[in-house]
């Protein structure tokens, strides 16, 4: 049976407000932990410990920014001793960035402390509607993630 208009409309005010509440979340956290640093700074971090090393705008382009945003991040979090740079042998006018032992620490006490307000959040929860929920959410975001994944732009003629 399809879902309604009337679900699908609950649903996506759903989402609207779990992101509210997820940025919120992501503020407080980079409050917590970064101080002066921009709250979107430490997201970078992320695919960094994940991929390790790699150009700015390869980094850009998996957290959907634009090469001078993330340029303008990568510069605070590494004035801020969380990344490093190296020249990258392969094209001596780039740059490799990769995750500082400061940058890891973060990135650590970050989640430790997400973690502390997502139990905070769950008390109330059983293990099987956390796990049921999550579930959801991960058929929910592959779902979305195929259905308005970036398309190829099309050629002129």
């Amino acid at each position: 049976m399809p879902v309604t208009p009337a679900t699908r409309d609950r649903l996506t005010a759903g989402i609207a407000r779990l992101l509210r509440s997820g940025r919120h979340v992501s503020t407080r956290a980079a409050d917590a932990v970064y101080g002066e640093l921009p709250s979107f700074g430490w997201a970078l971090l992320v695919p960094l410990e994940r991929d390790g090393e790699q150009r700015c705008s390869a980094l850009a382009a998996q957290v959907g920014v634009d090469v001078s945003v993330a340029s303008r991040q990568v510069a605070a979090l590494e004035r801020a001793g969380h990344v490093e740079r190296r020249p990258d042998p392969r094209d001596g006018r780039a740059s490799l960035i990769r995750l500082s032992r400061s940058g890891a620490a973060a990135l650590a006490q970050t989640r430790a402390l997400r973690g502390e307000w997502a139990a905070e959040a769950l008390a109330d929860w059983d293990e099987d509607d956390a796990r049921h929920l999550g579930d959801l959410l991960e058929r929910l975001a592959a779902d979305l993630d195929r259905t308005v994944a970036p398309r190829p732009h099309a050629r002129a003629s």
